[in-house]
């Protein structure tokens, strides 16, 4: 078995596509016609976004995203986790912990979507 996606439920997948393509640079891998359902460009593994509205009409209430109180994470890796970290942050990502070196050699920084996912920027794990 292999995991195949993550789905996020959201207020808008329109906003929330454009956001992750201008602020962590995804590209969009499929939109449903109905605008409720997109999948973002990730690697093996793809991340989605429902709209909310969608999981009402089949009967299942969504909880919002608190990035004080997170419940889940989900983590983009980069070479430049300072320039990732303002180019969320220009594009509309609010600050939770700016990046700042691990005690396992990692560079790791937190922001939180337009729905209040929490999203790391962090480096590879260096050696030591």
């Amino acid at each position: 078995m292999k995991l195949k996606y993550t789905i996020l439920y959201v207020d808008d997948v329109a906003a929330s596509v454009k956001f992750y393509e201008d602020a962590l640079g995804l590209g969009l891998k499929m939109l449903h016609g109905s605008g409720e359902y997109a999948e973002m460009e990730t690697g093996e593994t793809s991340l989605s976004f429902c709209a909310r509205s969608l999981m009402t009409q089949m009967g299942k209430e969504t909880l919002k995203a608190n990035p004080k109180t997170p419940v889940s994470e989900i983590a983009f890796e980069t070479d430049d986790v300072p320039a990732a970290y303002n180019k969320a942050i220009a594009n509309g990502a609010k600050p939770i912990s700016e990046p700042v070196m691990m005690p396992w050699n990692q560079m790791v920084s937190y922001v939180a979507d337009l729905d209040g996912f929490l999203i790391e920027i962090c480096s590879p794990i260096l050696d030591a």
